[in-house]
């Protein structure tokens, strides 16, 4: 054995040590300060006895915060990428159509857009139903629906439906501008290639030039529903029983008011931290591609 080999082999190594330093190096100081805040502050709510209170009837709202932000989003999803492809159209109605609607909607806030859905948007679209049931009722196409339907009241949809309708309008607008960047992100020469091997304009917008962009848009969508699970405390204003809805309740009764929006702000943080660490985990476990692979 050589000098050299015989120097190696007595040397300690001790890898885990130094990727445990480097682990926690990577830890951001921000983040150690919030969980130790955050441990304090819920150790304070469960020993405390009008904190316990508290607590146990705001977190009956988290359920239908939880609901509403996902429901409300997934919907969303589903329209922003429609309009996103819209705006992306080479077909001028279509785009201008498109266009038309991110700009309006985006330009008006969204607790205006809430009110507006719930108590404009809703009563207008009894208002055709009705006219539609009436309608096929005296042309006596399907009598029975067109009496359920010139017979339906404003009243049969639900405040929770609205406001989620309300909020998939205001986002959808947000998405489709987020689906057209990254729509836009990739290589035109791939849409060239993937025509060029006999592909149609929607195969090619399917089988090669979305899924590229959908995992380059994944990070702001995330951070867009972090951004809606916080704007869905607008939907306290309509009676919605989330936990801002349960705060004001409470609080108003007790008039406990800094300690009852303690403890909401404390769950939104709870709910939003978590959201954005699972985000950031699944941005660096993302593979980072390119090009396409076909």
């Amino acid at each position: 054995m050589s000098d050299a080999d015989l120097q190696a082999s007595t040397v300690p190594v001790i890898p885990n040590g130094r990727a445990g330093t480097r682990g926690m190096a990577r830890v951001p100081f921000w983040l150690i300060a919030a969980m130790i805040l955050g441990l304090v502050f819920l150790a304070f709510m469960l020993t405390d006895a009008d904190y316990r209170v508290i607590l146990a009837a705001v977190s009956k709202g988290i359920g239908v915060t939880i609901r509403v932000s996902l429901i409300a989003y997934a919907i969303a999803l589903v329209f922003g990428l429609i309009i996103g492809l819209g705006r992306v159209s080479s077909h001028r109605i279509i785009n201008e159509i498109a266009t038309f609607y991110v700009e309006i909607v985006r330009g008006v806030p969204m607790l205006v857009l809430l009110y507006y859905i719930v108590f404009a948007g809703a009563p207008g679209l009894i208002s055709a139903i009705n006219w539609i049931g009436t309608g096929m009722r005296n042309a006596g196409i399907v009598p029975g629906l067109g009496d359920s339907l010139a017979n339906m009241n404003v009243r049969n949809i639900d405040f929770t439906i609205r406001v989620i309708l309300a909020l998939c309008i205001g986002y959808s607008a947000f998405l489709a501008e987020i689906f057209r960047g990254g729509i836009q992100s990739i290589e035109r020469g791939q849409m060239e290639a993937a025509r060029s091997l006999g592909m149609s304009y929607p195969q090619a917008m399917r089988h090669v030039i979305l899924p590229q962009a959908i995992r380059r848009v994944l990070p702001p969508l995330g951070n867009d529903f972090i951004a809606m699970l916080k704007d869905s405390s607008l939907v306290s204003v309509m009676g919605v029983a989330d936990i801002t809805y349960q705060g004001k309740v409470y609080s108003a009764s007790t008039f406990q008011f800094f300690e009852t929006y303690n403890v909401v702000g404390y769950l939104y943080l709870v709910m939003t931290i978590s959201l954005a660490l699972l985000l950031r985990y699944l941005e660096r476990r993302m593979p980072q591609h390119s090009g396409a692979s076909h």
